[in-house]
């Protein structure tokens, strides 16, 4: 029987879907699982983007530009002028997704076995693209109990080789919640100046900052436009996760023209995501008002339960909606499972993200789990209610 390639038996597993079937499984007994591993946000679609979906005179669903259609670019540049991000249609691409906008940037900036720096903990799916991509990771650890800041520039130093291409971040951070300062992209800025570096940066959530802090693109950089590209994706902005419609922006045309051709190889990005995309565009500033109170009520939910488990720490993210937490326990991979297996209140139980799967250095995240605080604020209370009794009967419980 022929093997399957080495790329596929390195290809990680997601841990914010490696449970799933433990999930069916409970469901089928009849256990309602409250969702807490995966960005799924309960928050309304805008009206206005589900309109555009619902109501068209479209009789041919034809190809569209491989880069975008170009009135859904033009919509962009309008977007992101709102935030002082001055870039033209045609220095954006759409892609399918953000994520293949990082497998693109990858793909475009490195060879098979250069190096990107990223900081850990890190989107986990960070470590399948460069796996597709044939890109090593090297990781820049970042502490909960340092603030989950930039690592001092002597060890960024030292972790550059002679491979290293590229350093990306995500602002504000998915695990983490995270957001860089200014000063932070500065010292970036002068890294990649003197060693010669793209600099990426996964922008998914920018409209997601809380307790007065201010979001910073890397667009915002001057003097290195050949060197930065912005990754971006509507499925958080208008809570349309299955609306697979992502971007790269950069100002480096031979970077555009070089993902342009990857994406004429695929042919085009979806049609009807773009244009109930270019509707969404014009989704009025009250709907993010709301929904940024929402998530700061569920962030709330979510470390005053933390507060109440002993032995339970977490920093309380100023981005996106997401937390790292370390919990009392032996091996989050094991308690995760077990929650779904063996664990129910009232025939009731709660699904996380085991966080040894947002690093790529082997061992740690090995008591931590991600929490996605995505559910209506109730519904984050109980399900955080659970998590304590669950954590009270667990087996492998440290403390």
């Amino acid at each position: 029987m022929p093997n399957i390639s080495n790329r596929a038996k390195e290809m990680p597993p997601s841990p914010i879907r490696k449970l799933v079937p433990f999930a069916e499984e409970a469901k089928r007994k009849g256990r309602k699982v409250y969702h807490l591993n995966i960005g799924q946000p309960d928050i309304p679609t805008p009206k206005g983007m589900m309109d555009a979906f619902r109501n068209h005179n479209i009789t041919v669903l034809e190809y569209g530009h491989s880069g975008g259609l170009w009135e859904y670019r033009e919509g962009l540049s309008r977007y992101y002028h709102k935030f002082d991000i001055p870039v033209s249609k045609e220095q954006i691409l759409v892609t399918t997704a953000g994520s293949e906008a990082i497998i693109f940037a990858m793909m475009a900036t490195m060879d098979p076995g250069d190096e990107i720096l990223i900081p850990e903990p890190f989107y986990t799916n960070y470590n399948g693209f460069a796996v597709e991509a044939g890109v090593k990771i090297i990781p820049l650890l970042s502490k909960a109990e340092e603030g989950f800041r930039l690592p001092p520039e002597a060890e960024i130093r030292a972790n550059i080789s002679p491979r290293a291409r590229a350093m990306m971040i995500c602002n504000p951070n998915n695990p983490t919640g995270y957001v860089y300062t200014w000063d932070e992209l500065l010292r970036l800025q002068k890294l990649a100046l003197e060693y010669d570096l793209f600099l990426m940066s996964d922008e998914v959530y920018r409209e997601f900052v809380y307790d007065g802090k201010k979001h910073h693109s890397i667009l915002h950089l001057k003097g290195i436009d050949e060197r930065t590209i912005m990754l971006d994706s509507i499925s958080k902005r208008y809570s349309a996760c299955g609306a697979r419609l992502g971007c790269l922006v950069t100002r480096n045309q031979e970077v555009l023209d070089t993902v342009l051709r990857f994406g004429q190889a695929r042919l085009c990005p979806p049609t009807m995501e773009q244009i109930a995309g270019l509707a969404a565009i014009d989704t009025p500033k009250a709907y993010f008002d709301e929904v940024l109170k929402e998530y700061y009520q569920r962030r709330e939910v979510v470390f005053e339960a933390l507060g109440r488990i002993p032995g339970a720490f977490g920093l309380k993210p100023s981005g996106a909606f997401y937390a790292i937490v370390k919990l009392p326990i032996d091996d989050a991979d094991q308690f995760c499972t077990w929650l779904l297996q063996d664990f129910h209140d009232n025939n009731e139980t709660v699904m996380l993200a085991p966080a040894n799967g947002f690093y790529a250095t082997p061992g740690l995240g090995q008591n931590e789990v991600r929490i996605a605080f995505v559910l209506n604020a109730a519904t984050m209370k109980r399900a955080m209610s659970i998590l304590e009794k669950a954590l009270r009967a667990y087996p492998g419980r440290t403390m």
